[in-house]
């Protein structure tokens, strides 16, 4: 199930007796958790009816122990066991860890939610196969790109704001994976920009980066028509030294992702809309200018643009050159 899908639950009183919450996003595991935590006890009995454990730290025997309890003066207990996945290599006998808990999971103590949380477990076990079967498998994956973007309209809603989907793809761009990053984006956008008022491009670059959307289309456009001038005076204009180019480059890299999608889109047949639609192109009137840049793009030109973008991005994280003389290379590169 989804943490979205674990929160409705939890929304209208049912909490199950296991829960297995694994992921390599933290972020939303500790949403599950704090989630879980502040609805399943009282928290004036928490001292009584919530236990906490780390794998490896503590035996199986006091887990299961401390989940066969009776909750005191409390509906229920909770009993939390993080890196689970230390267990794992505990033997493979009836006696192991992970076997004991499968055997608890199919009799549960029904007074008490027992929340085991890992990056990852093998799907091979006993148990991992009895959490997916009986469905108490709580997946915290890093989203993807699409996921992302929703994420941060999400939590812009949540704070009370509107945001272009453009804006919020730049965003988790910007971003990237971490969701810690993102919300931390998003806090800084909804105090800048005030109650209610909506999130643009002109809010991120004043509170995230100096670029804006516009900007970055219009440094690829600059650069795809190989004019350097053009292309280092708008890389002068939003280059932030604080930050040492890498926003920057992220998000001209994430416009030339979405054209090379804008193009295999059209490559196959799709119309204009469907085309932009699925490249993450919501603005009409830039989806036509893009489609007609194209018809002028040269054989592989976008994919040498991103093989330049990417070789800049390994200079700026591992380089003793100056960021922006970094960046100065890599735009005189794309416009030979």
């Amino acid at each position: 199930m989804t943490p979205e899908s674990l929160f409705r639950e939890i929304d209208a009183g049912t909490f199950r007796p296991v829960l297995l919450v694994v992921g390599a996003d933290q972020y939303m595991r500790d949403r599950v958790l704090a989630r879980i935590t502040e609805t399943a006890i009282t928290p004036a009995l928490a001292a009584f009816n919530h236990d906490r454990f780390v794998a490896g730290e503590s035996s199986i025997d006091t887990v299961l122990a401390a989940a066969n309890l009776l909750p005191m003066m409390a509906d229920r207990r909770l009993v939390l066991v993080r890196q689970l996945e230390r267990w794992e290599t505990k033997g493979d006998s009836e006696q192991a860890p992970l076997d004991r808990l499968a055997s608890y999971a199919e009799a549960p103590n029904p007074s008490t939610v027992l929340v085991l949380v890992a990056d990852s477990l093998d799907g091979r076990r006993r148990f991992a196969q009895l959490a997916k079967k009986a469905d108490f498998v709580v997946g915290c994956e890093p989203m993807n790109e699409r996921e992302l973007q929703g994420f941060v309209v999400a939590e812009a809603k949540t704070r009370g704001h509107t945001i272009e989907p453009e804006v919020a793809a730049l965003i988790a761009q910007l971003g990237g994976p971490d969701a810690f990053q993102l919300v931390d984006a998003v806090e800084r956008l909804s105090l800048y920009v005030g109650p209610g008022a909506p999130i643009d491009s002109d809010a991120v670059a004043a509170s995230i980066t100096r670029l804006r959307v516009e900007d970055s289309w219009a440094l690829v456009d600059a650069l795809r028509a190989r004019d350097p001038a053009t292309s280092l005076a708008i890389l002068g204009r939003v280059y932030d030294a604080r930050d040492r180019g890498l926003p920057l480059l992220g998000a001209i890299a994430w416009s030339v992702r979405q054209l090379l999608k804008l193009q295999s889109n059209l490559a196959q047949g799709l119309r204009l809309d469907e085309a932009a639609r699925r490249a993450g192109l919501f603005n009409p009137t830039r989806a036509r200018e893009l489609a007609d840049s194209l018809r002028t793009a040269r054989p592989g030109e976008l994919e040498l643009m991103l093989e330049a973008l990417a070789d800049a991005d390994l200079a700026l994280k591992g380089s003793k050159r100056l960021p922006l003389s970094v960046l100065e290379g890599a735009v005189l590169r794309l416009c030979r």
